[in-house]
Parts: structure tokens; sequence; C-alpha cells
């Protein structure tokens, strides 16, 4: 039996596209399995880590309005 799964994307998110040797894209998608995440997830996890840190240690970044979440 075939399934098909459609993900609904957040048409407001942004693509980023990088450029990453294979090596180390194994080892990243390595650690994303060994904790759970696919490599995207692990990626983000890693991006709000990074910017948590940078917050707590240099203050809160302000975002400018049209950039914030709808709520």
């Amino acid at each position: 039996m075939n399934f098909k799964v459609i993900f609904m994307r957040n048409k407001e998110n942004k693509h980023l596209g990088i450029e990453i040797d294979p090596e180390l894209l194994y080892k990243l998608q390595y650690v994303a399995k060994y904790e759970g995440r696919s490599g995207n997830g692990q990626i983000l996890y890693l991006i709000r880590k990074c910017v948590s840190e940078f917050e707590r240690q240099d203050g809160e970044i302000s975002v400018p309005e049209e950039l914030k979440k709808k709520s």
C-alpha cells in the first residue's frame, strides 16, 4: 500500500539554501537522527539555540513589526 504524505508549508516562511560538504552533511544528519529530528529540524534547532544564546548574552534583538508573527 502506498501513501502520499502532504506537508502544508507556511508560505510566509523563507527558504535558506546553503552549501555544505558531504562529510559534514552526513554528520549533521547522523546527529539529527540520533536526536529524533530531521536534518531541517536540526538546523532550525541549532539556529534557535544560537539566537537564544546571543540574546541571553548581548540582549534581545528587536524585530521590525512587519516581520513579527501574527497571532
